[in-house]
């Protein structure tokens, strides 16, 4: 009988050590996939980040043109002054 409860004591910690290296090794996947789905978030935004310049750059009509966009925006800028001028007069 004490052999048995030996028996199933060893076999408890036999377990208990295999749960827990499971438990590490998962705990290390979790790590390495929270740093995968950062990277990925990141490269999103960037990208994000790109298709909201190419439309705005096609939005003023200059196809990639930064000079030309730069110009534009500028002459924006002038008429709006001109407008908030009129305004207040």
């Amino acid at each position: 009988m004490l052999e048995d409860i030996r028996k199933d004591i060893e076999k408890l910690i036999s377990l208990y050590e295999a749960e827990k290296a499971e438990r590490i090794k998962l705990q290390a996947l979790l790590q390495q996939c929270k740093a995968e789905n950062d990277s990925c978030r990141k490269q999103i935004g960037d990208l994000e980040q790109q298709v909201n310049n190419l439309q705005l750059s096609e939005a003023f009509g200059v196809g990639g043109d930064k000079v030309a966009a730069k110009e534009r925006i500028e002459k924006l800028i002038k008429e709006i002054d001109k407008c908030i001028s009129l305004l207040e007069n």
